[in-house]
Parts: structure tokens; C-alpha cells; sequence
């Protein structure tokens, strides 16, 4: 999987990158064919948007669906988690729409 980071008129803590990193490879967990993630950073430079000045932008591309999620916050990693936990939702949805729904266990079986 191949990740990429964007960040415009933001600057960037210096371990932002690696937890990103540590973050993103944890939703591989799931079977979605993801080739690439990019994650998109803006910062509102407006005093009065303070508690939304930081904006990330997670946009997934591969096999599967397109999968975009959007989250606003007073710092970056903040909103980088809340766009994470939205990803990782409708990553969980494709998962178990692909899982098989077949119940052939010992306890369903009729006894002949």
C-alpha cells in the first residue's frame, strides 16, 4: 500500500508522519485491495476557526470503492483520528459485505 501526505499551508510535527504510517497499516487487518491512500492536510490560517482550523482529508483509491472521509479539529492528530475512525467504518462495511454468510457448523446441521 502506498501512502501519500499533502499538507498546504501546514506545518507538520516532526512524528506525524510515522504515526500516520502506524495508523494506516493497521487497517490492512481488513481484506479491502487498497492501493493507495492519500491524506490531505489544510490549515485555516483565520483566528476564528479555531476549534476547526485543522482539516484532513483521507482519499483511499484501489480494487474496491473510492472511500473519502473528512474531519475537522483544533490539531492535527486529532483530526487525522477522527478521519481514521470514519475510514476504518466504511473499510468494516466492505469487509463484511465480501465475508461468506454460510452457517455450516456442527450446531445447524440436521441429525439424519
Amino acid at each position: 500500500m502506498k501512502l501519500v501526505i499533502h499538507s498546504r499551508h501546514a506545518a507538520l510535527a516532526e512524528d506525524f508522519s510515522q504515526i500516520v504510517e502506524e495508523k494506516i497499516h493497521s487497517l490492512e487487518r481488513f481484506s479491502v485491495l487498497i492501493e493507495r491512500i492519500e491524506v490531505e492536510i489544510l490549515h485555516e490560517a483565520n483566528p476564528r476557526q479555531g476549534k476547526h482550523a485543522h482539516h484532513i482529508v483521507i482519499t483511499t483509491h484501489g480494487a474496491g470503492p473510492l472511500m473519502r472521509a473528512e474531519a475537522h479539529s483544533f490539531n492535527d492528530l486529532a483530526a487525522f483520528d477522527e478521519a481514521v475512525k470514519s475510514i476504518e467504518l466504511q473499510i468494516r462495511k466492505i469487509h463484511e459485505k465480501s465475508k461468506s454468510k454460510n452457517r455450516d457448523s456442527v450446531r445447524f446441521k440436521t441429525l439424519s
